[in-house]
């Protein structure tokens, strides 16, 4: 982990806001509870991003936000008396969901629109259809390895994917129209499966 720069331990990018440098910083202490070298390491990036980005905005090449360089123009808080909405959802459910970053939805979406545009519109064989959705699968298992390191949790969630792609896929079947239905059905399990790598964790 060292020898990645700070930016590539926090995986974050260059251009990051603060707000994603912040939660990815959270995130990975969370994660690694308890590992004191790890968490001083998580530290030592996040110091070094800040400290990064301090001579940046000093040189000019980051433009500071309205709400830091006039804080008075930022609009009121609520009164007291009014209370926040409670997270409705349940903890466990709020464990499972993802909110990915833009950052984090391109690399998925353009591997996702590939696969489903070659199995839509391509002469392919069956077999290289099948080749398709086994690049499918192996792409939604990294992006969820990735996102939180727990290799098993990710194959459970690729597994439940795939299975829920091919049985939607079989129930839409009937407005493939003049698609073959077996590319229909992989369509629809890419999508499946691009909503797995992106949206849960």
């Amino acid at each position: 982990m060292s020898e990645q720069s700070p930016y590539e331990q926090l995986g974050v990018t260059l251009d990051a806001s603060f707000d994603e440098i912040q939660e990815a910083r959270d995130r990975l202490k969370q994660q690694y509870i308890g590992e004191v070298k790890l968490l001083q390491s998580i530290e030592a990036a996040y110091d070094a991003i800040l400290m990064d980005r301090l001579k940046m905005r000093q040189e000019g090449k980051i433009k500071v936000p309205e709400r830091i360089r006039f804080p008075e123009r930022v609009a009121p808080t609520p009164p007291s008396g009014v209370q926040p909405v409670a997270n409705s959802k349940p903890n466990w459910l709020s464990q499972l969901l993802d909110t990915p970053s833009r950052a984090e939805l391109l690399w998925p979406s353009g591997v996702y629109v590939t696969l489903a545009g070659l199995s839509l519109y391509s002469g392919f064989a069956t077999s290289l259809l099948q080749l398709t959705l086994a690049l499918g699968v192996g792409s939604c298992l990294y992006f969820l390895n990735r996102k939180e390191n727990k290799f098993g949790r990710a194959v459970l969630l690729t597994v439940a994917g795939l299975i829920g792609g091919l049985i939607l896929g079989s129930l839409l079947s009937s407005l493939a129209g003049a698609i073959a239905v077996e590319r229909f059905i992989a369509f629809i399990t890419f999508i499946v499966l691009w909503l797995v790598a992106c949206f849960l964790r």
